[in-house]
């Protein structure tokens, strides 16, 4: 054991003798690359795909060491090829990364590594919820359609793009002067990030699944975000007034601003036995973004 030991710190005597700044220069650029690439990718979808890779490269290891020779075969296949597959996967990305580089997001991302702001006030996402509320009451008693989408892990980036940056308090009025008929975005989707409004008149994918002619384009767009997301999408009807609220491709209909309320702070807001157990609890969700 003793020279196990030994042998073990020569090697690494061995491997820091020869490290020049030079090697240090590389680890740090390679590193620099790798974390500007993860913080562009993180604001769409992407994010999901890479870990799903990530999913796959475990899956090879096991089947590896356990000597499954077909699997083997298939994964090894199927890596030999990444580079390919990668470009083929993420080039919509690649090319989101390129064009941002260009733009400088890459020092403001830089920037962010001492201060990436994942510190979100628990009273601002409670406040957030009870404006949402209390708009979608006042918009379900009047009739008027409304399509509020609340971000929850997986980030809406490339939705957020496809609409206007508001970056602005929830408050009840702001809401419903939004979805005010014939306002200039009314007719598309409001996201809520982190208990603030980011962008409102931006467009969800529709669902490809088959659902009743009684529902609209904003039901359907509803359930068509929350089949590749996570997120929490609540729905004012015009024709009826009902309040819908759609999770994990799920629409439950005609709940009311109670029940609404309920529902988004059991999502949104962690339960604890304080007030810090909770702000801890939601500071370490907001880190796994």
């Amino acid at each position: 054991m003793l020279t196990q030991i030994t042998d073990f710190f020569n090697k690494m005597l061995s491997v820091f003798s020869t490290f020049s700044i030079t090697d240090f220069l590389d680890i740090t650029v390679v590193a620099v690359i790798i974390y500007i690439c993860i913080r562009i990718i993180r604001e769409s979808r992407a994010i999901q795909l890479a870990k799903g890779l990530i999913y796959l490269a475990l899956i090879y290891g096991v089947v590896t060491l356990l000597g499954m020779e077909a699997s083997s075969f298939i994964f090894k296949s199927i890596f030999s090829n990444i580079l390919i597959i990668l470009v083929i996967i993420f080039s919509p990305e690649l090319r989101n990364i390129l064009e941002q580089l260009g733009h400088g997001a890459a020092r403001k991302s830089f920037r962010t590594i001492i201060h990436p702001g994942l510190a979100v006030e628990l009273a601002e996402t409670e406040a957030a919820i009870e404006a949402v509320c209390k708009a979608c009451s006042d918009m379900s008693d009047q009739k008027i359609g409304a399509l509020i989408c609340f971000e929850n892990n997986t980030l809406l980036g490339d939705v957020i793009a496809t609409g206007t940056e508001i970056n602005a308090k929830v408050t009840k009025e702001l809401v419903e002067n939004v979805f005010f008929p014939k306002s200039p975005l009314h007719d598309g989707a409001m996201v809520i990030r982190d208990g603030r409004i980011c962008a409102a008149g931006c467009i969800l994918p529709l669902t490809k699944k088959t659902v009743s002619s009684a529902l609209g384009t904003r039901h359907r767009a509803g359930i068509g975000i929350t089949e590749q997301s996570d997120a929490v999408v609540i729905i004012v009807s015009e024709e009826t007034g009902y309040i819908s609220v759609v999770n994990n491709g799920v629409l439950e209909r005609n709940v009311s601003d109670g029940d609404l309320r309920d529902i988004l702070m059991t999502e949104f807001v962690p339960s604890g036995t304080s007030a810090d157990d909770k702000i801890i609890t939601k500071l370490l969700r907001r880190m796994k973004k």
